[in-house]
């Protein structure tokens, strides 16, 4: 049975309070796996230019700059050791993607069970270093926006350093939200096909809207799915619009325990619930001779 990340990312708009809300909704009324933050240095992830120019969307903005934006949905190392510490009190597991070396530092230090690394950081290559030596927990890293050549760079790069054995790759299409034609769940199959025997799990992001290409990543053998989570998807920021709300999280986590028992071989030719139906209906030669 898949398990199932409520990526929290930067819902919470830098809001303490709103965070733990999520985070006790996506334990107990969604039945969630994990829930999952972000963690950005923004003067070290952006350059001066792109920290002082204004957000590509203004309606999202936090800031007057793309910078003042990102350092707005910033939470402190304290602060995120504070909502690892609440996971833990409401039972689901804490999770964080990491997009540059300090942010990298500083979440390994929490010693969490997986660390993510995002599509746009996947060949971040002096981060994923650090990780690979100093952090001993699993590396999830999501494949995005991401060419098949550069995937075989980071399969080498993660081999040499004896780590596959701790990854779980995630099937990804960078948008918010993405097209059910250009979400590619046959991505799946094939990275099980290439991975499947060195790797911890193939798992599935994705962006998209409702909750029916998840079950059908998880029959095609996603073990991890990934999904933005919101308390309204009509909240100010862009990754409202490509999240779900709780009752479609919560409707998420029921179906896959529906779909993990339902997805097996017959144990035998003739079921015990098929047997006084067999009886009654079918046609037999013998009988009919």
């Amino acid at each position: 049975m898949p398990m199932i990340v409520a990526e929290i990312g930067c819902n919470h708009m830098g809001q303490f309070p709103l965070a733990e809300e999520m985070i006790r909704t996506a334990a107990s009324f969604c039945k969630a796996d994990f829930a999952k933050f972000q963690k950005r240095n923004a003067k070290e992830l952006l350059s001066p230019t792109q920290y002082c120019a204004p957000h590509p969307n203004p309606q999202h903005a936090y800031g007057a700059t793309y910078g003042e934006h990102r350092e707005a949905l910033e939470f402190s190392i304290a602060v995120h050791r504070d909502l690892q510490q609440l996971c833990r009190d409401v039972g689901i597991g804490y999770a964080c993607s990491v997009w540059d070396l300090t942010s990298a530092r500083e979440i390994a230090s929490l010693e969490p069970t997986y660390i993510k690394i995002p599509s746009a950081s996947n060949l971040h290559w002096p981060m994923l270093d650090f990780l690979t030596k100093e952090y001993t927990g699993e590396l999830h890293i999501s494949l995005g926006m991401t060419r098949r050549s550069e995937e075989d760079q980071l399969g080498e790069f993660l081999a040499v350093r004896g780590r596959l054995k701790d990854v779980v790759l995630y099937a990804c299409t960078s948008g918010y939200p993405v097209d059910f034609e250009q979400l590619c769940l046959r991505e799946i199959t094939r990275l099980s096909d290439k991975f499947g025997g060195q790797v911890k799990a193939i798992g599935f992001s994705g962006h998209h809207l409702g909750i029916a290409a998840d079950i059908a990543a998880m029959t095609l053998g996603a073990q991890w799915i990934e999904r933005h989570f919101t308390l309204d998807r009509t909240s100010k920021g862009s990754d409202h619009a490509a999240s779900l709300e709780p009752d479609g999280l919560r409707k998420l986590c029921r179906d896959r325990h529906a779909v993990a028992r339902a997805l097996q071989y017959k144990s035998k030719d003739i079921m015990d619930i098929e047997i006084a139906q067999r009886q009654k209906l079918k046609w037999d030669p013998v009988r009919h001779g």
